[in-house]
C-alpha cells in the first residue's frame, strides 16, 4: 500500500507531503490544477516512462519520494534480494531528476537502475486508465490476465516446463541431423580413405626407419667393395702374418730368455684384437648383403607413407591416429541412423507432452474465460450497459512456452454490432465502465496491493457515476484505491478525499494538495455539481450524495 508521496520541485509543486489511507482515496480538482502532475510524479519515482523535463523553473533539482507498506509475503521481496538491496516492512523508493536530464534512484537507501524501479512498480502499484496501454487495453497482456484470474500459474508452469523440454529434445534432433548430413557429404571420402590406409597400414615411426634402411642400402652399393678388401686383407694378410711371426719368436724363445716375453704377449693380444675386427667386419659385410628389390620395395613403401601424410595433411607418424579418427567418422554414421531414430522418438514424446500439458491449459482458460465473461456481464448491468456483450475470445496462437491461445478482451456495445477491441469499439464513458467492470475480478487477483485509475468515470453521470464509485469503493476493501476523476458521484464513495489546486504566490504559480475535512468535502463536491459558483442546491445535492454513500 502507498503509505506517503512527498513532492519537491517539480513542474509547478514547489513542496508537497501526502499521507494515503487504505481504502478508496480520491483526488479532485479544477481541470489544469495539477492532477496530472501528481501522476507524473508518482510514475517518476516508480520509474514509468513519462515527461522528459519535470525540474520546477528555478530549481536545481527536482525529487520524489514515495513509502510502501510491504507485508510479508509480498512480491517486491524477491525483487529486492534478487537486486541485493535489503528489505523490511516498508520500502522507500526516491528518485531526483536534475535540471540537466540526469536521473538517480535509491531503493531503501540503495542507489538502483531503472529496470529495478519498474520491476518493484509492477508489484506495488497498477495503473488504469482510459489511455493506459500497458494495462487492460493493451491485448498482449490479455492473455496474462486471464490466467491470472484462473489461477492457472500450475497448468502454466507445467506447459513452460514441457516447452522447454521438447525445445531441447528438438535441438538434439536437429544438431544430429546436421552432424550426420556433414557426415554422409563425405561418406564417399571417408570410405575410399579408410581403405586407403588400412590397405597401406602405417606405423608410427615408421618413416623415419624406412628413410634409415634406404639410406643404409643406398651407401652398402658404394662402400661394400672396400670393405670386403679390408675384410680379405684381415683374415688372409694380417692372420698369416702375424701367426707365422708367433710361431718364430716362440721357437727362440727358449734361447731368448725373458726378453721375448713381451712381445709375444703383445702379439697374442694383438691376434685377439684382430679377431675381433675380423668379427665386426664380417658382420657388417652381411647387414650389407640386400635383394636389389628390396630398395625398391622400401622406397616404394616409405614414399607411399608421405605421399598418404601430403595428401591428408598430416605428419607421417599421425598417420595411424588419423586412420583411427575416420574409422570414429564412419562408425558414428553407421549408428547416427539409430541415434536420430531414438532421438526423434524422444522428441515426439515430449511433444505429446507439451501438447497434453498445452490442452489441459487450454482447457482451463476456456472455462475461466466463461466465467470471466459471465461475471463482467453482471457488473455491466448496474453500470447501465446491460445490452453490451463483453466476450474473452480464444484463438489459435503459435506454439510457444506460454502454450497455444491467443486471448483477446472484445465488446460489442450494442445488439447486433461487430465485436471488436475495447480501445477501439467503446467510446470514452462506456470504456472507464468496461475497465471498471473488468478490474473489479481482475484486480482481486493481482499481487500489487494499490490501483491508480486516472481519470476514471468520465463521459459518464448520474446513476451510471454513482454505479461505478460504488465499485470502486467495493473495490477498495481490503486493498488501496486511488482515483482522479471529476465525477461527483465517484468522488462522494471516498473515504479520503484531496482536492488539487493552484495559487499564485509572489508571481509564481505553484500546485497544492489539501486534504478535505467533512465540511470541505460537501464543498468541493458541491462545485463538481455546480461549477465556480456554488448553489444551495448543489450544497444540497452534494450531502445527499455523501450521506448515501
Amino acid at each position: 500500500m502507498l503509505r506517503a508521496l512527498d513532492i519537491r520541485d517539480l513542474l509547478i509543486i514547489d513542496r508537497l507531503e501526502l499521507s494515503f489511507q487504505p481504502g478508496l482515496n480520491v483526488l479532485t480538482g479544477e481541470t489544469g490544477a495539477g492532477k496530472s502532475i501528481l501522476l507524473d510524479s508518482l510514475g517518476f519515482v516508480l520509474g514509468w516512462r513519462g515527461r522528459a523535463a519535470l525540474v520546477r523553473q528555478g530549481a536545481e533539482q527536482g525529487e520524489v519520494v514515495a513509502e510502501f507498506d510491504l507485508p510479508e509475503g509480498h512480491a517486491a521481496h524477491a525483487v529486492l534480494e534478487e537486486a541485493g538491496i535489503p528489505g523490511g516492512d516498508s520500502l522507500i523508493l526516491r528518485r531526483i531528476n536534475t535540471a540537466d536530464g540526469r536521473k538517480t534512484a535509491w531503493v531503501n537507501d540503495r542507489r538502483c537502475s531503472g529496470e529495478v524501479l519498474r520491476a518493484l512498480s509492477d508489484t506495488l502499484l497498477e495503473l488504469h486508465g482510459q489511455h493506459d496501454d500497458r494495462g487492460l487495453l493493451n491485448p498482449r497482456g490479455h492473455r496474462a490476465m486471464l490466467d491470472e484470474f484462473a489461477n492457472a500459474a500450475p497448468e502454466l508452469a507445467e506447459v513452460r516446463a514441457a516447452w522447454g523440454a521438447a525445445a531441447r529434445a528438438r535441438k538434439q534432433v536437429e544438431e544430429t541431423r546436421a552432424a550426420l548430413e556433414a557426415v554422409r557429404a563425405e561418406e564417399e571420402f571417408l570410405r575410399h580413405a579408410v581403405a586407403e590406409l588400412d590397405q597401406l597400414n602405417p606405423e608410427p615411426g615408421e618413416d623415419e626407419s624406412l628413410d634409415a634402411r634406404r639410406r643404409q642400402m643406398q651407401a652398402a652399393e658404394r662402400i661394400r667393395g672396400d670393405i670386403a678388401r679390408a675384410h680379405n686383407l684381415l683374415t688372409e694378410g694380417a692372420e698369416g702374418t702375424m701367426g707365422e711371426a708367433a710361431r718364430w719368436l716362440e721357437a727362440v724363445a727358449g734361447d731368448a730368455g725373458e726378453a721375448l716375453d713381451a712381445p709375444l704377449a703383445a702379439l697374442s693380444r694383438a691376434m685377439v684384437e684382430l679377431g675381433e675386427a675380423q668379427d665386426g667386419v664380417e658382420r657388417f659385410l652381411e647387414g650389407l648383403e640386400f635383394n636389389p628389390g628390396d630398395l625398391e620395395d622400401c622406397e616404394e613403401r616409405l614414399f607411399a607413407i608421405r605421399g598418404l601424410a601430403r595428401k591428408h595433411n598430416v605428419l607421417p607418424d599421425d598417420l595411424a591416429g588419423y586412420a583411427d579418427t575416420l574409422r570414429d567418422k564412419l562408425q558414428a554414421l553407421d549408428a547416427g541412423d539409430q541415434n536420430l531414430a531414438d532421438q526423434e522418438k524422444a522428441l515426439r514424446a515430449a511433444q505429446a507432452a507439451y501438447d497434453a500439458a498445452a490442452a489441459r491449459l487450454s482447457a482451463k482458460r476456456r472455462d475461466s474465460a466463461a466465467t470471466l465473461d459471465a461475471a463482467v456481464m453482471a457488473e455491466l448491468a448496474p453500470l447501465k450497459m446491460e445490452r453490451a456483450v463483453f466476450e474473452t475470445r480464444l484463438s489459435a496462437a503459435e506454439p510457444g512456452p506460454e502454450g497455444v491461445d491467443g486471448v483477446a478482451f472484445t465488446v460489442a456495445t450494442n445488439p447486433g454490432a461487430p465485436a471488436g477491441p475495447l480501445n477501439k469499439i467503446a467510446s470514452g464513458g462506456e470504456l472507464s465502465r468496461f475497465l471498471l467492470a473488468l478490474n473489479v475480478f481482475l484486480l482481486f487477483s493481482s499481487s500489487a496491493g494499490s490501483f491508480l485509475f486516472a481519470v476514471i468515470a468520465r463521459g459518464v453521470g448520474g446513476a451510471t457515476a454513482d454505479a461505478v464509485g460504488r465499485r470502486l469503493k467495493a473495490l477498495a476493501e481490503g486493498s488501496q484505491v486511488l482515483v482522479v476523476t471529476h465525477s461527483p458521484q465517484v468522488a462522494a464513495q471516498g473515504a479520503h478525499h484531496w482536492r488539487v489546486q493552484k495559487s499564485v504566490q509572489e508571481g509564481v504559480t505553484l500546485s497544492e494538495v489539501v486534504p478535505l475535512d467533512a465540511g470541505e468535502r460537501v464543498d468541493e463536491i458541491a462545485r463538481m455539481v455546480s461549477g465556480d459558483r456554488i448553489t444551495p442546491e448543489a450544497r444540497a445535492a452534494a450531502k445527499a450524495l455523501l450521506s448515501d454513500s
